[in-house]
């Protein structure tokens, strides 16, 4: 059973313990370090699910991460309420899981690429590709046990490696963040090696959240939080932070509803039809067909209706699961196990066939996969003729100089086919919509 004192650590990443200096805790100052990062400015142009050159009103990536924050802070004050009226938690403690869940929830897309999620597909789909065609170069000589983690790349696991690794104090704990926020963050504490191997059906590891070369970082979060490390089938895996599945719930209410309001405004469905979806078994409690606000007003009613409901399900659904969550058995989402799952499936199911193969969609994925595949292919040069060289800089020759100087490449800490491929990720997956449009465009002599 994990405890909720270790859980709570507000240790930072390879930081030694400090007197507090400040009247904000720890978890406070966290936020606000990811807030003001470049990263998460870079959500503001990273689309959502809409294409964001189309219309002004829909959700990007930064306004979505601020509102899941919101969410996850509400649900958490909800649940820190209950722990603490139960004795789980002392009351002194109180304040301490919203401001964690805050944190994570804020930063918890700050590692995913531009398009969206056909992004994440874009770079692992050129990468598959180019691990089975090349012949020489850094894609031929990466240790092939370590291509998967390329092969299907991750969002989730990018993020870790943003906030404990590159950002702020480079390759000695980034952003150091709390180990407490960086635990409620890892939705998926396994590596892509393991998670291929791993049997076990508990939630965490249908996916990886961890690069190879992070494990390490991972491994000091887990053992001050008390993680229960597990072995199975050759592979190796940590059980979730408590506060994973609040994060998780957070992003699932904010993305299954307001993606409806979004469709709404973009006209790929109708008022009908979202009011219907969002109301579920709630009849009567929006505004009347008589009202005199107009439908947008009552799209955004009901919406805001439905988030409320859903925290107070989610939070139930917390509550009830509680010793299965704390021994790290619990084997789904709150959202699946919640009173209002029936509703969330059928927001979800609607999403899948209306407004992910809308055609304005469809055709974001087809270009931004070509946008992608274009960059990838016009840098990858670089780390080749890096990797050539003998990983000495001084050395690569000039049309690789003149693309560092182009595109701002940093080619520090690059002496491995692993860090080179890290490094090439790094710099595609941290572009915006347009800046990725832009470059693809340079390279591609338009």
């Amino acid at each position: 059973m994990m405890q909720w004192d270790a859980l709570l650590s507000d240790d930072r990443l390879c930081q030694p313990k400090a007197r507090p200096t400040s009247t904000r805790s720890n978890f406070v100052q966290d936020y606000d370090r990811i807030v003001f990062s470049a990263p998460f400015r870079r959500l503001a142009n990273k689309t959502q699910v809409q294409p964001l050159y189309e219309n002004d009103h829909v959700h990007h990536r930064l306004i979505h991460s601020i509102e899941v924050s919101s969410v996850g802070r509400n649900l958490a004050t909800i649940i820190a309420r209950w722990m603490v009226e139960q004795h789980h938690l002392d009351a002194a403690r109180e304040r301490d899981l919203p401001d964690i869940v805050q944190a994570a929830c804020v930063a918890h897309d700050i590692g995913n690429p531009p398009f969206g999620h056909s992004g994440e597909a874009a770079m692992g789909g050129w990468f598959a590709a180019g691990f089975a065609q090349a012949k020489t170069g850094v894609l031929a000589t990466l240790d092939p046990a370590l291509r998967r983690q390329f092969e299907a790349f991750e969002g989730n696991a990018q993020g870790f490696r943003i906030l404990s690794r590159l950002e702020m104090y480079r390759n000695d704990g980034g952003m150091r963040l709390s180990k407490a926020v960086l635990g409620a963050f890892a939705k998926y504490p396994v590596d892509a090696q393991s998670c291929g191997k791993i049997t076990e059906t508990y939630s965490g590891v249908k996916k990886f959240g961890l690069f190879h070369s992070d494990l390490g970082l991972f491994e000091s979060v887990a053992q001050t939080l008390g993680l229960p490390k597990e072995v199975d089938n050759g592979g190796q895996f940590w059980r979730r932070h408590p506060l994973v599945f609040v994060v998780e719930a957070a992003d699932d209410i904010c993305y299954n509803i307001v993606d409806l309001e979004d469709a709404f405004t973009t006209g790929e469905l109708s008022f009908g039809a979202v009011r219907a979806l969002l109301l579920g078994d709630a009849v009567g409690e929006g505004p009347s067909d008589e009202s005199d606000a107009t439908q947008a007003e009552q799209i955004a009613h009901l919406r805001a209706l439905a988030i409320g409901r859903a925290v107070e399900s989610c939070a139930q659904a917390f509550i009830r699961n509680y010793p299965a969550i704390m021994d790290g058995t619990f084997s789904t989402s709150l959202v699946e196990s919640c009173d209002m799952s029936r509703q969330i499936l059928a927001m979800k199911k609607t999403a899948g066939t209306e407004i992910f193969t809308a055609r304005r969609k469809t055709e974001l994925e087809l270009s931004g996969r070509q946008i992608i595949a274009n960059i990838l292919s016009g840098v990858l040069p670089v780390y080749d003729d890096l990797a050539a060289q003998g990983w000495d800089v001084d050395r690569i020759n000039d049309h690789s100089r003149h693309l560092v100087r182009a595109l701002g490449l940093d080619l520090r800490d690059i002496t491995t086919p692993e860090t080179a491929l890290h490094a090439l990720s790094d710099f595609t997956s941290g572009m915006t919509d347009r800046y990725a449009l832009r470059i693809s465009r340079m390279l591609s002599g338009i």
